[in-house]
């Protein structure tokens, strides 16, 4: 190698110290960013170049150092593993939150619970069986029953309310998702330019990363990597993102509570069909809105006809055993429930008597008879009663609520140690870069000092030989 060869060989050194710097000072910068991956110069050493003519015995060193570019330490496979748990946590955290919601709603136990209203209204029936001529005893059925009707309506409605509530969240999200899967496809067409035209396309690879894992924690899904630089962003097997293309979805079938439709995903574009979701915060609340399936459908709509279900069971019992004795009136047969047509049993239950006068505390001979009063006391006793089927209820809300719950937990730990996976590979350690920045400094220094050594010999060859013996 000739000596000027050897200033290229020490600023390659220069410059590739240079490149480690930079990068690292790169890393320090974003420590704090999210998405950010850090970087590395990737580099080699630069082999002698046999010219064919080699004087002398002497080894030849190489040529110095090239970089060959900025590696991106990012693991595919810790990507798709965080991709794979946001989807799942997202999944179980949407339902765990609904269930729980339903849960609360019942206000069970407590003394603002259906159970305690119900009670009640039992109770008021046997002060009444032992005083049947008392009004104020007669106010109190009255006013204890329109307790009862009142807290299964507001159930019912509070169930509405989040339905709608629900679909509408979903129908945000799937905005946003069709939001993201247009970012991800114009970031496919950059990166496959930039990496095309020899350039780095690391950040950009940051941002699409952080757009695929915003789509699995709204819908699940997996990535496909291509060898251009692209992913394809598959749902239920089928493309979102294909290269520089992306296809949208929507929200499709009933929207209000009681339809027998459902709620369901489908392609906006492209081949139609209904798009079926493993995971996400839109799976989630899918699997909430679907109808009710005699207790396997929708948790929304099993609520909702639960509370029906009680309505019609406790209008059906009572209507019966009222209708057995004579009210003041003389009226035998009079209902004390009615449900309102047009509604569901537990929003259209009212009750019929507003004082008295309705109550059936007489036999059909016009006497006071404390009888159905009492039958009816003991109803919410009765196997099959109203009593019954709201315990079911709850009891089953609350089973299906602690599993959800138990659920969201383990994925969220699921999720948190895929991150930390991912992370130990991908973050930033500030240590371990004080580290690289020493290392590179030192390089730095090193191949200063060659190409200053180198300086000064060739200034002496250049300058100085040839003047010995002059005067």
């Amino acid at each position: 190698m000739s000596t000027f060869g050897s200033l290229a060989t020490a600023y390659s050194g220069l410059s590739a110290a240079r490149a480690g710097i930079d990068v690292t000072g790169q890393n320090i910068a974003n420590a704090g960013t999210t998405g950010y991956t850090r970087q590395r110069v990737t580099q080699s050493s630069v082999p002698v170049v046999q010219t064919g003519f080699v004087h002398g015995t002497a080894a030849l060193a190489g040529q110095g150092v090239s970089v060959d570019g900025i590696a991106r330490l990012g693991s595919l496979t810790l990507d798709a593993g965080m991709r794979v748990a946001t989807g799942s946590s997202a999944w179980a955290q949407t339902r765990a939150t609904g269930l729980s919601a339903i849960e609360d709603g019942t206000n069970e136990p407590g003394k603002d619970g259906l159970s305690a209203k119900l009670d009640a209204f039992w109770s008021s029936w046997g002060d009444l069986a032992a005083h049947p001529d008392d009004a104020g005893a007669a106010s109190t059925v009255i006013s204890s029953a329109t307790a009862v009707a009142s807290a299964l309506a507001a159930g019912s409605k509070a169930v509405d309310a989040q339905w709608t509530t629900t679909r509408a969240t979903a129908a945000t999200q799937v905005g946003q998702l069709n939001d993201a899967a247009a970012q991800v496809a114009d970031l496919n067409g950059r990166i496959r330019g930039t990496l095309a035209s020899g350039g780095s396309a690391n950040e950009l690879i940051d941002q699409r990363d952080q757009l695929t894992q915003q789509i699995a924690g709204l819908a699940g899904g997996t990535v496909r990597a291509n060898s251009d630089g692209t992913v394809d962003v598959l749902l239920d097997g089928n493309a979102l993102v294909q290269g520089s293309d992306a296809r949208t979805v929507q929200l499709a079938g009933d929207t209000r509570l009681g339809g027998s439709q459902g709620v369901r995903l489908e392609w906006a574009t492209g081949n139609a069909g209904t798009v079926a979701l493993g995971g996400g915060s839109i799976g989630g609340a899918l699997s909430l809105l679907a109808p009710a399936s005699g207790g396997t459908g929708g948790a929304l709509a099993e609520a909702a006809a639960s509370y029906d279900d009680v309505a019609t069971r406790l209008a059906t019992t009572v209507n019966a055993a009222h209708a057995q004795g004579t009210t003041p009136a003389g009226t035998t047969g009079a209902p004390f429930f009615a449900i309102a047509a047009g509604t569901g049993a537990a929003q259209g239950l009212s009750v019929v008597p507003t004082d008295g006068s309705g109550l059936a505390t007489r036999n059909a001979a016009g006497q006071l008879d404390d009888s159905f009063a009492d039958t009816l006391s003991r109803l919410g006793t009765a196997a099959g009663g109203p009593d019954t089927a709201w315990a079911t209820f709850v009891a089953g809300v609350g089973s299906a609520s602690r599993t959800a719950t138990s659920e969201a937990t383990l994925t969220g730990l699921a999720l948190t140690s895929a991150r930390t996976q991912q992370q130990s590979g991908a973050g930033v350690d500030l240590d371990e870069e004080n580290v690289n920045l020493l290392s590179y400094q030192h390089a730095y220094q090193g191949a200063a000092r060659v190409l200053t050594a180198v300086d000064e010999m060739l200034d002496t060859l250049i300058n100085r030989v040839g003047l010995v013996g002059r005067g």
